[in-house]
């Protein structure tokens, strides 16, 4: 890849931390080793190595967003101040073209004791712009912050929502080219977080993100590729879509420990997330007459990934028609029964049936399990008895593309479960709209019209 294709390129990025077991052994390691080798012995160590990083590579092309994932500890911020120069890796070589501002972690880059104002032209200094341009776009930073007179008190008298609204408005206008966004966001209100998220959108336009969180969503909502990082390595790299459902089952192991062996079903085919087409039943014509919206069902089982302990399986999921109509085929509004039928291959004590309905991007657009009737009723079910979840609503009215259904199988309670088999795309749902719909998912309006008032 040319200079001209990527904003970044990190090549086998190593970082070492020298952890000492006593002040006393720092003093060692500053004197003894030169006094060894001035002797012609071999030199002791008085530390012990800790790698935060070891073996990172990738690259970020220019108009990428990248989102990064692992647990607390597993390298993702020591990452994000090597890209961002605040840290020197010990090993590697990493290069980047543009300019890049960052919101890492909570109060990173500013000075306690100085105001808001002072910390808006400290920061935008750093990140290149000089004293007239920061003039020119103070106001608009203070707007975008909208904390009021607090911009002219001292930050240490900010609160943590107060930081960040400061941070990302500077950030927001300095025109970088990457843009590097840590956990910082999840500290803000939800007005606040919604505009940020519409300026992260804007910027994706044209600019490369960096984004590091542990919303699995948003990582899915937002970015193309992921990099899964454990340990201080890559434990995987791909789209967002599979490297979060890996991780996914990862941290539910991690969660279950011995109690639950989570096996990993791999997919079907070549591996392609989308379906075909040609394999959607009812769409082998275009419609000739404006019906606002068709949507079919396709069954995906086989081809779905996920896991499973061997405790209990799906062994099917349906999307049926309550309302009359033609089977299989769906406008939206009308009444729908999801059923998701499995077997126990052990006793479970108390058994949860439940579907999630994710759009392209991976985000949950609705869903439901079991629990509100186990809750009151529980249902111990035995081992080679097969049992099934039916859930009855009324079917929004779903924008045009794919949607797929993940559903799963567990035992226990709200608090305390185990997901004996989970299942990413069980069902897909293909909807073509002549019509345009608003948001995420539309409802059927009983009523709209526009009436003037004579005052």
């Amino acid at each position: 890849m040319s200079s001209d294709d990527f904003a970044i390129r990190v090549t086998n990025i190593g970082k070492r931390y020298e952890i000492y077991g006593a002040p006393r052994d720092r003093l060692k390691q500053f004197i003894f080793p030169r006094l060894q080798r001035l002797a012609g012995k071999a030199r002791k160590q008085y530390f012990h190595e800790f790698w935060a990083l070891s073996g990172i590579s990738f690259e970020a092309k220019k108009g990428e967003t990248i989102g990064i994932i692992g647990r607390n500890g597993s390298g993702k911020s020591t990452l994000l101040q090597i890209i961002c120069g605040t840290l020197t890796p010990t090993s590697g070589s990493i290069q980047t073209h543009g300019r890049i501002a960052a919101l890492l972690e909570l109060g990173s880059g500013f000075n306690p004791e100085f105001t808001g104002r002072e910390n808006v032209y400290m920061n935008a200094a750093v990140l290149g712009l000089s004293k007239e341009e920061i003039d020119l776009r103070f106001d608009r930073i203070a707007a975008f912050a909208d904390i009021g007179q607090f911009i002219e008190q001292p930050v240490k008298t900010y609160s943590s929502g107060m930081y960040v609204r400061l941070a990302f408005a500077v950030i927001a206008h300095v025109d970088a080219d990457i843009l590097v966004v840590d956990e910082a966001l999840s500290v803000g209100d939800a007005v606040f977080t919604q505009k940020c998220m519409r300026f992260i959108r804007d910027f994706q336009k044209n600019g490369t993100l960096i984004f590091v969180s542990h919303d699995i969503s948003s990582v899915q909502g937002l970015c193309k590729s992921g990099i899964w990082l454990k340990d201080g390595k890559i434990a995987q790299t791909g789209t967002a879509k599979t490297v979060s459902e890996a991780y996914l089952q990862y941290t539910l192991q991690e969660v279950y420990g011995d109690e639950a062996r989570l096996n990993s079903m791999e997919r079907a085919g070549d591996g392609d997330d989308s379906v075909p087409e040609d394999r959607m039943p009812g769409m082998s014509a275009p419609l000739a007459i404006d019906y606002g919206a068709v949507a079919s069902v396709c069954d995906n089982i086989h081809a779905a990934t996920g896991w499973k302990t061997g405790c209990a399986e799906i062994i099917s999921v349906s999307l049926t028609r309550i309302s009359p109509g033609q089977d299989g085929i769906f406008t939206g509004g009308e009444l729908v029964r999801m059923t998701v039928r499995a077997k126990a291959h052990e006793p479970l004590r108390r058994p949860i049936l439940g579907f999630l309905v994710r759009d392209r991007l991976g985000q949950d657009l609705f869903g439901e399990n079991t629990l509100p009737f186990t809750d009151r009723t529980p249902r111990p079910v035995d081992a080679g008895v097969t049992f099934e979840g039916n859930f009855d609503f009324r079917l929004p009215m779903l924008p045009n593309g794919q949607y797929a259904v993940m559903t799963s199988v567990a035992d226990g309670d709200r608090y305390d479960n185990v997901q004996h088999h989970w299942m990413h795309d069980a069902l897909i749902i293909h909807v073509v709209s002549s019509k345009i719909r608003y948001g995420l998912v539309g409802i059927p309006f009983e009523r709209v019209e526009l009436e003037v008032i004579d005052d």
